[in-house]
């Protein structure tokens, strides 16, 4: 590939899957998508996967209230997803760059008190040494009552759903701002799951 990775207007992106283990799942994913504002990110849906792409600040607002507003059924609900900002070829999304940065979502999400458990693997890629800017941002949300364990091949985060989110988000953003041209975070995010934590 010729173009190197980098957009001048930063186009973030998520790709994700969202799964209710629950026989009303349509319900579930349908009634979860009439709660959330979705004006401010480009987002087609497919056999696979969803799409979101715009600014950092929406596209996270959108796929953690999504990832609430489904949790909050009480029904065990499991959230996967890839975030990516800093690669070409963004430019159906690009209409959306100009939005504001006001999380249309916040107020709404912010209301639901939902326990949840998330492992996630953070891909700086360009070089550069950000373990730096990784463990400072672990270390913050440790501070916000996030409960942070390692785990193979990831760490893992448990607590109050919105700050499980608010802390994926900010060491993605602090991984970007610090120089990485092409960052790319896989996450996996469970809510109500009948295993015990650590369960064989």
């Amino acid at each position: 590939m010729s173009e190197v990775c980098g957009s001048a207007n930063r186009i973030a992106g998520s790709s994700f899957s969202i799964y209710p283990m629950s026989d009303r799942f349509v319900e579930i994913i349908k009634s979860s998508l009439n709660e959330v504002d979705t004006s401010k990110v480009w987002m087609k849906t497919d056999d696979v996967t969803t799409t979101a792409r715009g600014q950092m600040i929406h596209v996270f607002d959108v796929t953690k209230a999504i990832f609430l507003q489904a949790a909050k059924t009480g029904e065990h609900v499991v959230f996967q997803a890839t975030y990516s900002i800093g690669c070409p070829g963004d430019s159906a999304g690009d209409v959306y760059m100009a939005e504001d940065n006001l999380a249309q979502n916040a107020s709404k999400s912010g209301l639901i008190d939902q326990e949840a458990a998330a492992k996630f693997s953070l891909y700086p890629m360009g070089g550069g040494n950000y373990m730096d800017v990784i463990y400072s941002q672990i270390e913050d949300m440790k501070k916000q009552g996030v409960e942070v364990s390692e785990a193979h091949y990831s760490t893992r985060l448990d607590g109050d759903g919105n700050r499980v989110f608010n802390g994926l988000e900010q060491v993605f953003q602090q991984t970007e701002e610090q120089g990485s041209p092409h960052t790319v975070m896989t996450v996996t995010i469970s809510a109500n799951s009948p295993s015990v934590k650590g369960g064989k």
